[in-house]
């Protein structure tokens, strides 16, 4: 029956019309009532400044509370700050030429129960932090500075030579090739620049958010999400330098975003392992549209925390350049949940510096500070489908270039649970090696090129 169902939508794909050259999924009414439906936050019609505060961002916000909500305007300077948190019905509006400035205090920032990489974890409290909120927004086209040099590790790998003495007259310690900060614990603690938890009706809108200490926006367990014209910035070298990861929200559109960062640059995320499937909260009802992504590890990624499943994401007409891997999906065994419905449209990519396209389901998390996971590997004996079995199925890409990449597709599936039903048309690919596959099956291609000739994968 599955195989069925995916023909007849994989049928359904590849005949719908052409218009200029330019084809389109017949669930485009899904992802318009995902739109018509996302309701936006509602702010009263009140405002204070900054100014009035004396740029005590907690106090104003605490004001405006109180008043049951309102605009909190952020005039064009440099603002200092420690950790802002966010009331209901309030939003944080950064006027062009605002520069809103973390400190660097590790004091300043309070310990707080997060759940970070799938896991529930204590770190310090994020520079933009809500917990159980409703009606929350950043808008305006000022700017944020999480003072991450003082809080990441970094590899001597990534950095030139004179980068690499500059680092190190900071002070702190070199264990390893790695570049630990003098505060051992800022880089075991350090936070996520934006951490939203249980909040519904979400807008980030115009803003530029950078230089993180980690992932740089975290929206978790929210509901109605709205992430519009914004620009996120890490070093490339930045450890843990993720762009947006949204993670078991149910309903977001990220559109019209620009991202340049060390780590994943767009990456959907479920919960981890046992703790995560725990949670039933699938990441689920994503647009994701018109977005460049122009470094990272992945343009568009899924994994590896999706344990308790990602359904329903439709991403079109994004462009990548540069990135380690264009699209990205990846999991491992133990996590268990099920990556299903996802819709690729309209993706142009180059400079792909690995996989144009990759499936993979033996990753292993890699930490610098803790050391690395085993993982699960290739020789490992095969185990019996249980809940912690991951699946990724019902995937369809139409309408992807890529000129140049070291790979042009690798799909590496579990032998007990293949990589399946996925759909590939007009897939074209420059590449310096071809395609890689291994434990996939049902795998329908349709006019997919690899260097001019065309290919089937089977």
């Amino acid at each position: 029956m599955k195989k069925i169902l995916f023909l007849v939508a994989a049928m359904l794909v590849a005949t719908t019309s052409m218009a200029q050259g330019h084809s389109e999924f017949p669930l485009d009414k899904m992802m318009n009532g995902i739109v018509k439906s996302m309701p936006l936050p509602q702010i009263p019609d009140y405002s204070v400044n900054i100014k009035d505060f004396n740029g005590d961002f907690n106090r104003a916000m605490k004001a405006l509370a109180e008043m049951g909500g309102g605009r909190l305007i952020v005039p064009s300077g440099i603002w200092n700050t420690g950790p802002i948190e966010f009331e209901n019905n309030c939003e944080l509006h950064v006027e062009a030429g605002a520069l809103v400035l973390f400190k660097s205090d590790y004091d300043a920032y309070k310990d707080v129960e997060v759940v970070y990489e799938g896991q529930k974890i204590r770190k310090k409290m994020s520079p933009l932090y809500a917990y159980n909120k409703h009606d929350v927004a950043i808008t305006g086209r000022g700017s944020f500075d999480g003072n991450g040099q003082d809080w990441r590790p970094v590899k001597r790998s990534k950095m030139t030579e004179s980068q690499w003495k500059e680092l190190i007259k900071k002070g702190g310690t070199v264990e390893n090739g790695v570049w630990i900060p003098e505060i051992r614990e800022r880089s075991k603690t350090r936070p996520v620049m934006l951490d939203f938890i249980k909040c519904e009706r979400v807008l980030l809108q115009d803003a530029t958010f950078s230089n993180s200490p980690a992932w740089n926006l975290h929206p978790f367990l929210c509901k109605n999400v709205m992430i519009e014209g914004v620009t996120v910035r890490n070093p490339w070298y930045s450890q843990n330098g993720d762009g947006i990861d949204l993670e078991c929200c149910d309903g977001a559109i990220i559109r019209n975003t620009s991202l340049d960062v060390g780590d994943d640059g767009i990456c959907i995320k479920a919960g981890r392992d046992k703790e995560g499937r725990e949670l039933k909260a699938p990441c689920q009802n994503v647009l994701i549209e018109n977005c460049t992504v122009y470094h990272g590890h992945g343009g568009f990624t899924i994994g590896s925390e999706m344990s308790s499943g990602v359904k329903n994401v439709f991403v079109r007409n994004c462009t990548f350049i540069g990135t380690d891997a264009g699209l990205r999906f990846k999991s491992t065994r133990g996590r268990g949940g099920v990556v299903e419905y996802i819709y690729i449209q309209d993706i142009n990519m180059v400079d792909i510096a690995g996989d144009a396209i990759t499936f993979d389901l033996y990753y292993a998390n890699r930490s610098v500070l803790e050391g690395y996971e085993t993982g699960s590997s290739a020789s490992d004996p095969v185990p019996p489908v249980t809940e912690e079995t991951p699946s990724f199925r019902q995937i369809y890409a139409v309408n992807v270039n890529c000129q140049g990449a070291k790979r042009a597709i690798y799909m590496n599936g579990l032998p007990e649970m293949p990589i399946e039903y996925v759909m590939l048309r007009n897939v074209n690919i420059t590449a310096d090696k071809g395609v890689v596959t291994k434990n996939v099956r049902n795998i329908l291609t349709q006019d997919v090129t690899v260097n001019g000739k065309k290919i089937e994968i089977k």
